[in-house]
């Protein structure tokens, strides 16, 4: 993409986002008017209505950010309460009150969800203050510029002293003015750590429910083994050697073959007996780590296993079971359900987290909606907050990936000096946005004759506009650099664990 194409497209979306910003306004205005209606008069039915617009328009933000800023903002909402689920007699009860039917209740939860939830506020505040602030900050190539031909339209020369700068300075600024509005939307528009904390637990609580349930079964899978296999040739061994003592005197002959056959029912017993073991948890993987247990599976599995190990440490011991027994299932999904004849497997970290790859050379078509296996492995993997994912097209080849976070320790990165520069910004930035920006734009659409020490006002008539402007942009692009550096240094902090 030549430069002068990728100018184009940063102004576009800057005129996106300022358009946006402008419609946030609107939704902001409404949400303001529905805040009086309903604490005011009591007017209460409009205020779902308004939460629902204004968080239609942060979520086209979050969604232009991530794409366009490449910062990605997770919603900040805390979970939706449930339904009213009704009593025995079949009524619904809401503290105190009792209704026939849900309508009530659910208006009422839902009402103390959107009214108790800090995004909802943080969000009308945004939509209200973001186009003072990101819809200035993007659009002030194309103020300048609009300003530039309206006083060339007017016949005054000046013009071309603004569109020239305005025109020249786009090629750098307006894809920066874009990640710059992306790191205000992420700092104003992310979930607070009240909504990260409820979301964690509903999260943690599904987990919860999906590991005991597996824990279950791999219990009752553990004692049907025990029973079926380890226990009944122990009982039979038990009788073998009964038998056998019976005989000693009578048959010596026969005495000793029995026992020869307990020997040898024994020797199969306890090769069932560590193989289960194995299945819980192999012994190479607890002395050698996973990077060995992944190598010593592939030498035990029926295809031709490439491994490829890069760990700088191992980690904890239930993540490494996880890891193993994933990719042990994924082998062997590959083996009897693929068709496959080859396989590779890379265990490598990333950053702070364990990922692993195995990829073979089967039919494909693997979907986990349709397969226990598959399902199974991202139930372990979700005790660890760890994901799957899988790419299996029809034909081949199918690639699954591994993650697990926060595997391994991280250094965090020394604060550099932009975290003071940014502790500066935020000192500055609302001199320059409120005094000399708002308030004396208010005082010049007012025509007062005041001009106290408001900078725009003391220059001279036809650079009072663009000073007044160039304030409110000044202090706009203060604010997003404070939130910038605010932003990736708080990163910073949370990547390291080390």
């Amino acid at each position: 993409m030549t430069a002068a194409r990728q100018t184009l497209v940063a102004l576009g979306r800057a005129a996106a986002l300022a358009g946006l910003a402008l419609l946030g306004q609107v939704a902001g205005l409404l949400m303001l008017a529905a805040v009086l209606l309903t604490f005011l008069v009591g007017a209460v039915f409009v205020f779902p209505s308004a939460v629902r617009l204004t968080r239609v328009v942060t979520r086209l933000q979050r969604g232009l950010a991530a794409r366009w800023s490449g910062v990605s903002i997770d919603e900040p909402y805390l979970p939706a309460p449930p339904p009213p689920v009704p009593q025995a007699d079949g009524w619904y009860r809401d503290g105190r009150t009792l209704y026939k039917k849900p309508t009530i209740p659910a208006f009422n939860k839902r009402w103390n969800w959107m009214t108790k939830d800090p995004a909802t506020w943080r969000d009308f505040a945004f939509v209200m203050g973001d186009v003072w602030m990101g819809g200035l900050l993007v659009a002030a190539p194309l103020l300048v510029t609009a300003y530039g031909i309206v006083l060339l339209a007017g016949g005054d020369p000046t013009g071309v002293l603004w569109i020239l700068p305005a025109v020249s300075t786009a090629y750098w600024y307006a894809p920066w003015a874009v990640r710059a509005h992306g790191t205000i939307a992420a700092a104003l528009l992310g979930p607070t750590e009240k909504a990260r904390l409820a979301r964690q637990v509903s999260h943690l609580d599904a987990v919860r429910t999906e590991v005991v349930d597996s824990q279950a079964a791999e219990l009752r899978r553990i004692e049907r083994d025990l029973h079926d296999g380890a226990q009944a040739r122990l009982v039979a061994i038990g009788m073998t050697i009964g038998a056998a003592e019976q005989l000693l005197e009578s048959d010596p002959k026969a005495a000793r073959a029995l026992l020869g056959k307990a020997s040898e029912a024994s020797a199969t017993a306890l090769q069932e007996i560590r193989r289960l073991v194995r299945g819980i948890h192999p012994p190479v993987l607890a002395e050698r780590g996973l990077g060995d247990a992944v190598r010593a599976l592939a030498l035990d599995s029926p295809l031709r296993v490439h491994v490829t190990v890069d760990l700088p440490e191992r980690a904890s011991a239930p993540l490494e079971s996880a890891a193993y027994f994933a990719v042990s299932e994924l082998l062997a999904n590959a083996a009897r359900h693929g068709d496959a004849t080859e396989a590779w497997v890379d265990v490598s970290a990333q950053g702070p987290a364990l990922r692993v790859t195995v990829t073979d050379d089967g039919r494909g078509g693997a979907d986990p909606e349709r397969g226990t296996g598959l399902h199974g492995i991202e139930r372990r993997l979700g005790a660890f907050d760890g994901v799957l994912a899988v790419n299996s097209p029809v034909g081949g080849p199918t690639t699954a990936v591994i993650e697990l976070p926060r595997a391994f320790r991280v250094r965090s990165a020394p604060v550099s000096a932009w975290r003071y520069f940014g502790r500066i910004c935020w000192a500055l930035w609302p001199i320059a946005l409120f005094p000399q920006g708002l308030v004396a734009m208010g005082f010049k659409l007012a025509g007062t004759p005041v001009k106290s020490w408001f900078l725009g006002l003391h220059v001279a008539e036809p650079f009072q506009w663009p000073v007044i402007v160039g304030m409110i942009a000044l202090g706009g692009g203060l604010l997003a650099v404070a939130l910038t550096t605010t932003v990736r240094s708080r990163e910073a902090e949370g990547g390291g664990c080390g």
